[in-house]
């Protein structure tokens, strides 16, 4: 697929690219995203490298990840978000904040604009939310985006050779009032 562009009031969504490596290093310094992200640690110009000109480029491409910057009118990284398909109907959101861009719903604008462009354009039926327990920003970003959280998945996340519990929520096309591809049966009340 090619690279979609997405704007909000606030952010433009666009795909991460070799202009952005310098960007990209530099937020990913950030000891809470090398805490609470699968980013390598320390993270290395390489790394930055690696994603911009080959990962992010490859996933669009071939449809396995759709890798958004999440940019500011003056141009500034404020962070990233992913789209991960799974399974058929089903996705996996993930995202990060710069640290000097934190607090101002960027990321949550961004989650909601890509959710909608999934249910919409991708034919996701449930996005799905996962992080590290613990993770409180990103879990604040989940709810303040409408998922509803489902539970803690214990020993669910691989980080750095270590298991970890996780929580997980999700997001249905329905709790932003879109359709649905296929019928939802939700468990009688």
């Amino acid at each position: 697929m090619e690279p979609v562009t997405l704007t909000t009031d606030r952010l433009l969504l666009r795909a991460i690219g070799p202009q952005d490596t310098d960007a990209v290093y530099a937020a990913a310094q950030d000891a809470d995203i090398q805490r609470w992200t699968t980013v390598p640690s320390p993270y290395l110009p390489e790394h930055a490298r690696n994603f911009t000109e080959e990962l992010v480029p490859e996933g669009w491409a071939n449809g396995s990840v759709f890798t958004f910057g999440l940019f500011l009118p003056e141009g500034d990284l404020a962070g990233t978000l992913s789209i991960t398909p799974r399974s058929p109907g089903e996705a996996e959101i993930g995202f990060w904040a710069a640290k000097e861009h934190r607090g101002n719903g960027y990321v949550t604008e961004a989650a909601l604009a890509a959710a909608r462009w999934a249910f919409t354009q991708l034919a996701v039926d449930r996005l799905e939310w996962r992080t590290e327990a613990g993770n409180n920003a990103s879990r604040a970003v989940a709810e303040r985006a409408g998922f509803t959280l489902e539970g803690t998945l214990r020993s669910a996340l691989g980080v750095r050779g270590v298991r970890r519990d996780c929580w997980v929520g999700s997001l249905l096309p329905s709790d932003l009032g879109l359709p649905s591809t296929a019928p939802y049966l939700p468990v009688p009340a």
